[in-house]
C-alpha cells in the first residue's frame, strides 16, 4: 500500500470533499514539500537534538507559510482552513517543525501584526514572512507559567526609553531568532515590547536534554537592563488580553497540527499491521488489532470535523477562545493516545527511531502544556458552562 493508498484508506468520511481546491492544493504543496525537505532527515536531527532552523524558516517563507493567515507587509493572506491544513502536514513531519512556524507566524508576527506601530510592522513583517528574520515570543517566565498574570519581567520608563528585566523560558525559536516579542509588567499593566535579540543585556541560551520537540530550538532569555526606545513599545497592548489573544491564534493551529501526528501515527501502524505477519496472518486480520484500528480512524475523523469548523468559523470572524480550548483539549488528547495505541500495534518496533511513532509520541506530551495545559483548557471550558472562574 502507498502512502496516499494510506492516507486514502484513513479519510472514512470523505472529508477531502469539504475543501475547495484552492485548499488542497495548498496541502498538497506543503505535503510535498515536507516530504522532501523534512521526513528524510527529521529523525537524525530529533536524534541530535537539533534542526537547520533559519534555513528552513527560508525555505518555508518561500512556500509562504510564515504568517500566511495575515494580509499585508509579504503576508499571504490565507485563510484561517488553508492555514490549519498547512500545520496538520508540517505536524504529520514533526510537531517541531509545525511549532517553529507556529511560532514565528501565530505568536511573533500576529502579534506585531495586531498590536504594533505601522513603522514596527513595516520593518519586521516582509523579512519574517520571507524567513529572513526569525521571531520568538517570550510570555512564558520559569517560576510562572500557566499564570502569566503573576508574571516578574519589569518594564520601567527611564526618560525617553524603557528598561527590561527579568526572565523567560521555554521559548521556542529564542536561541537563533532576530527579534523577540516580550511581555512584561508596567506601571499600566503588562506592555509588549519589540525587542532586537543583539540589544545590550538580551541573552537566549539553548535548553538541552530534552527528551521532547528535539528537532526545534528552544530557550531561556535572560533580560538584563535591556534598554530600549519607547519606539519598540507595541502601542495597542493593553492589559494581559493582549499575549492572550496571541495564544489563541497558536492554539488554533495545534487543533490541526496534533491530527497531523495522529494521522502519520496511524498510517505508519496501518501499514506495518498490514506487512507484519503473526501466527500466520498478517495483524491486520485480528480482530483486537481491527479494533484498535478503527477506534483510532474514528477518533482521527471526529477531530478532524472539529479542526474545520473551528476554521470555518474563524474564517467568518466567529471563533471564539473558548471553542479553540474546545479544539485543543480534544485534539492533543485524542492524538496522544493514538500515537500510544499505534506504538503497541508496533510492539518492539515500536520504539524505534526508524519508525516516528515514539517521536511523535514524545513531541505531543509538549504539545499538551504549551500554549495552555489540559488542565487550563478544562477551566476555560468550565468556566465558560458554569460562568464561575475556577482560576483562583
Amino acid at each position: 500500500m502507498t502512502s496516499l493508498d494510506r492516507l486514502a484508506a484513513l479519510d472514512l468520511l470523505n472529508l477531502d470533499a469539504l475543501h475547495s481546491d484552492e485548499e488542497m492544493q495548498i496541502r498538497d504543496v506543503v505535503r510535498r514539500m515536507t516530504g522532501e525537505r523534512v521526513r528524510p532527515f527529521v529523525a537524525d536531527w530529533y536524534e541530535q537534538g537539533r534542526a537547520p532552523v533559519r534555513e528552513l524558516m527560508k525555505e518555508f517563507g518561500t512556500l509562504g507559510l510564515l504568517g500566511m493567515h495575515l494580509s499585508g507587509y509579504g503576508c499571504p493572506g490565507a485563510s484561517a482552513v488553508a492555514y490549519g491544513l498547512a500545520c496538520l502536514e508540517l505536524e504529520a513531519a514533526d510537531s517541531g517543525v509545525r511549532s517553529m512556524v507556529s511560532v514565528q507566524g501565530s505568536l511573533a508576527m500576529y502579534a506585531i501584526w495586531r498590536y504594533g506601530s505601522e513603522e514596527q510592522k513595516r520593518e519586521w513583517l516582509p523579512s519574517m514572512a520571507a524567513g529572513e528574520s526569525v521571531g520568538c515570543f517570550g510570555l512564558t517566565e520559569p517560576d510562572h507559567g500557566s499564570d502569566p498574570a503573576s508574571m516578574v519581567t519589569r518594564a520601567r520608563p527611564d526618560g525617553d526609553d524603557w528598561v527590561l528585566s527579568g526572565g523567560k523560558m521555554w521559548i521556542t525559536n529564542a536561541p537563533v531568532a532576530d527579534v523577540a516579542v516580550i511581555w512584561a509588567r508596567g506601571p499600566e499593566g503588562v506592555l509588549g515590547f519589540v525587542v532586537p535579540t543583539g540589544t545590550p543585556g538580551f541573552t537566549a541560551r539553548e535548553i538541552g536534554h530534552k527528551m521532547s520537540l528535539r528537532a526545534s530550538s528552544t530557550g531561556e532569555i535572560v533580560l538584563d537592563e535591556v534598554r530600549l526606545p519607547a519606539s519598540a513599545r507595541l502601542p495597542e497592548a493593553r492589559g494581559l488580553r493582549a499575549p492572550l489573544s496571541c495564544l489563541t491564534q497558536a492554539r488554533y493551529g495545534i487543533v490541526w497540527g496534533a491530527l497531523g501526528a495522529a494521522r502519520d501515527c496511524l498510517s505508519v501502524a496501518l501499514d506495518y499491521a498490514l506487512s507484519r505477519e503473526q501466527f500466520g496472518r498478517p495483524l491486520a486480520g485480528f480482530q483486537l488489532t481491527q479494533e484498535k484500528l478503527a477506534d483510532m480512524a474514528l477518533e482521527l475523523q471526529k477531530g478532524y470535523l472539529l479542526a474545520l469548523h473551528l476554521g470555518r468559523r474563524a474564517d467568518a470572524g466567529s471563533m471564539t477562545p473558548e471553542q479553540v480550548s474546545v479544539g485543543k483539549l480534544n485534539n492533543v488528547r485524542e492524538a496522544i493516545a493514538i500515537a500510544r495505541q499505534c506504538r503497541t500495534i508496533l510492539g518492539a518496533n515500536g520504539i524505534s527511531g526508524e519508525y516516528p511513532i515514539l517521536r511523535h509520541a514524545n513531541n505531543l506530551e509538549s504539545v499538551l502544556t504549551y500554549e495552555g495545559t489540559s488542565e487550563i483548557h478544562q477551566l476555560v471550558i468550565g468556566q465558560k458552562l458554569t460562568g464561575l472562574s475556577a482560576f483562583a
